[in-house]
């Protein structure tokens, strides 16, 4: 599976083309955006529990923030980068820092979210977390342990657990932290065709990144913090299915849970995190692929239905009627027809959509 960049790197040429073209950002997202309009299924809510097209409220605005966020993630890893070799070839040099670096106490909500970048087969650790923004793996799953801690993340793990056994899958789907997936004692998690999102709960004092301690592994995982004096494991396991390290990040949202995006190695729908969890029934979720890792003739016939969907919504004639049309203008106006000279009525024509094939 090919990294992001490698990924979008592909068609750098044809955007950097529409881009030149529109001549700035705003109006390049918004023909984007447009597109995901137009052509696909992006905003059409599901109506139902048949209805296999769309999303459930919220999904698709989480895809956004969460494709954004990784992103940014990479270019916070460029910055530190670029800074830690300025501050080498300096020393080297024997030139003192021109700044002394100072950490200025925020309020939790006021925190940016810290990634890992450290490789996913190391370990951080409380005191280099902080650092880190290096890819971890994604994707297999384990069973989780958490061992008893403050008063704050026992009443939230207990009111999670309950909240659990109360829900089924369709509460589960519409949810975006649990969509085709669950919540659970300590974490919650979603999946689509390629990536599964975990989101391990912390206590609301763990708002710096060093507390946090993720060990990802192709087939295992840990998160750990650091909650005053004392180190709390609050998932530790084995994958159901292996993961892409290379492709898989972590990142904390500050006294709210530490979030792990994983990169699934083969594209299957996993019916649980780690092993020995509750495995959920994957019938019950929405187990559509994503535009994206669908071939150019699969595209065509959602693009159709995608536009006979938008030309119904209007009361104009779908792709079918349209193509009938064309032949029926032919001979509407034909010598010998007794329509001739008469302006064409699709209206007279009731034609069903298994009278055209395409």
């Amino acid at each position: 599976m090919a990294s992001p960049l490698e990924m979008t790197e592909m068609y750098d040429n044809a955007l950097l083309g529409i881009l030149q073209h529109v001549g700035n950002i705003q109006d390049f997202l918004q023909i984007y955006f447009g597109f995901l309009y137009r052509k696909t299924d992006f905003y059409r809510l599901l109506s139902g529990p048949g209805d296999k097209m769309g999303f459930p409220p919220g999904v698709a605005e989480k895809m956004v923030l969460k494709t954004f966020k990784l992103f940014e993630k990479l270019a916070e890893h460029d910055r530190e980068r670029m800074l830690s070799e300025l501050q080498r070839r300096e020393e080297s040099r024997g030139v003192p820092p021109a700044v002394q670096e100072l950490e200025v106490p925020s309020e939790p909500h006021q925190e940016t979210q810290e990634q890992s970048t450290e490789a996913a087969q190391v370990e951080s650790s409380p005191s280099d977390a902080a650092d880190a923004s290096a890819p971890s793996a994604s994707g297999a799953t384990t069973s989780s342990s958490s061992s008893g801690g403050p008063a704050a993340q026992g009443d939230q793990a207990a009111a999670a657990g309950t909240k659990s056994a109360e829900q089924n899958q369709d509460t589960f789907q519409s949810n975006p932290d649990s969509y085709n997936g669950a919540v659970r004692e300590n974490y919650s998690w979603s999946q689509d065709y390629m990536d599964v999102e975990v989101r391990v709960f912390v206590p609301k004092t763990v708002v710096k990144g060093r507390q946090v301690s993720v060990n990802l592994q192709t087939s295992s995982m840990r998160v750990s913090v650091r909650d005053g004096a004392e180190d709390k494991t609050l998932m530790e396991g084995e994958f159901t299915h292996k993961i892409n390290t290379e492709n898989s990040l972590w990142s904390l949202e500050p006294g709210n849970c530490v979030v792990l995006s994983l990169s699934k190695t083969s594209e299957v729908w996993w019916n649980a995190v780690l092993k020995g969890e509750k495995e959920i029934d994957i019938n019950q979720i929405n187990r559509e692929r994503s535009m994206a890792t669908v071939d150019d003739e699969e595209h065509a016939v959602l693009d159709r239905l995608t536009f006979d969907y938008h030309q119904k919504l209007q009361g104009k004639p779908q792709s079918h009627e349209m193509k009938v049309h064309e032949m029926l203008k032919k001979g509407w106006d034909a010598e010998g027809s007794p329509f001739k000279g008469q302006q064409f009525d699709p209206s007279m024509f009731d034609i069903p959509p298994s009278a055209v094939q395409f």
